[in-house]
């Protein structure tokens, strides 16, 4: 065979970085190495117990055929009460898709609006997926640096700047995976206004981490700010996150009819519907008593606290608290710089620095430019206290050489 088997479209893609830094990790942890792996995002406590109970009913009453492609309508109902409930936001179930998993969701999006030539706007730091699945789907990813200096939050002027008459899409994340940033109201109102002089751009908000609150904060997301942009708006949410429900893979959206009905059109022909068992578990992880959040929160709030003041003892690094989600995005630049030059990396560049901690350390961050931010590194404190100190003891003896 001339020329290599695979496309042009697979090619222009990477590995997921996170995804790959655990496997690693798993890898060496099999070899015999003591490793500490701070690089999955996912929450270390169990699905709760309603959610378990609720899936084994539906395995004993047979409920494991096919579902409607877009969801159940059990489930479709406890979407469009959650919106309503917790974001004010009034949908119907012709507006909503359930998918596997949030990634699915913005996946089918994505090809359901962009064309090859279009461009997606996409701040970073950003969740190392949305550029990748825009170039699967044949658009520009134009990534527009926020860095520490703003608190990773793109401010209206370079949204303003980096709007075309090409630009399809604008994507945005709050509380953001990697950095934990949240944006206010007031800040969501500024974007809304730019977005509001550019109708031919749709705006896709990433709310997957919104009850990971460490501040006590009301949540809002651009559409609460800007009501005006509900007609090209689409909240993508899941329950990975919020229960401690990363493995059963749901992840939802709710928009115009008309892309959401696209998006199914999608499904219908990849995964066809979302696992029965799972959408009737994620039916009772929405319907069912919010407290179960609680005790995660509150253990993410005193380990966010302590790996923060941690980070910001440790030589060449600077970390900023966080509003939501469960990482820390410390600015690596000056150790990595420090540790070039005494000769213990062998390039100044957040790679080498996430090689060195996990080869010589045996602990697993992932680096900044995964994300679109050299120069960082992520880890998540998503795993328990013992863990955390254990961990920041190797990074801060692997910086204070």
């Amino acid at each position: 065979m001339s020329g290599s088997p695979l496309s042009q479209r697979v090619l222009s893609i990477k590995e997921s970085p996170t995804l790959a830094v655990t496997a690693k990790a798993a890898r060496l942890k099999a070899e015999g190495k003591d490793i500490i792996g701070l690089g999955a995002g996912e929450p270390d406590f169990d699905t709760p117990q309603h959610i378990k109970d609720a899936a084994k009913k539906a395995i004993d009453s047979g409920f494991t055929k096919y579902t409607p492609v877009a969801g159940i309508p059990g489930l479709k109902k406890a979407i469009v009460a959650k919106f309503k409930r917790d974001n004010q936001l009034d949908y119907n179930e012709k507006q909503v898709i359930v998918g596997v998993g949030g990634k699915q969701c913005i996946f089918n999006l994505a090809l359901a609006v962009l064309n090859p030539g279009d461009e997606i706007v996409v701040p970073a730091p950003y969740w190392v997926s949305y550029a990748d699945i825009g170039m699967v789907a044949g658009a520009k990813p134009v990534i527009i640096e926020c860095g520490i200096e703003q608190d990773f939050k793109l401010k209206p002027e370079q949204l303003q700047a980096a709007i075309t008459a090409k630009t399809k899409l604008f994507m945005i994340n709050s509380p953001s995976n990697p950095t934990g940033s949240v944006y206010t109201l007031d800040e969501l109102k500024a974007l809304g206004e730019v977005l509001k002089q550019h109708p031919h751009v749709l705006v896709a908000t990433d709310d997957m981490y919104e009850h990971v609150n460490l501040t006590g904060q009301p949540f809002y997301n651009i559409l609460n700010a800007t009501p005006e942009l509900k007609d090209r708006c689409i909240v993508l949410n899941g329950v990975s996150k919020a229960y401690s429900m990363t493995g059963w893979r749901i992840g939802y959206a709710a928009g115009p009819e008309a892309i959401i009905k696209a998006m199914e059109i999608l499904q219908s022909q990849s995964t066809s519907n979302p696992t029965s068992i799972s959408q009737v578990a994620a039916q009772a992880a929405l319907e069912g008593p919010q407290e179960c959040i609680q005790p995660m929160v509150k253990a993410f709030i005193e380990r966010h606290a302590f790996v923060v003041d941690r980070f910001n003892q440790m030589p060449g690094l600077n970390c900023i608290k966080a509003g939501g989600a469960f990482y820390a995005f410390p600015d690596a630049r000056a150790a990595i710089e420090n540790l070039f030059k005494k000769g213990k990396i062998p390039a100044a560049t957040d790679l080498a620095l996430a090689d060195y901690l996990l080869d010589e350390f045996g602990v697993a961050v992932v680096p900044g430019s995964a994300f679109g931010a050299e120069g960082y590194f992520r880890i998540s404190f998503a795993t328990s206290m013992e863990n955390l100190k254990n961990a920041l003891d190797r990074i801060e003896r692997a910086l204070s050489v």
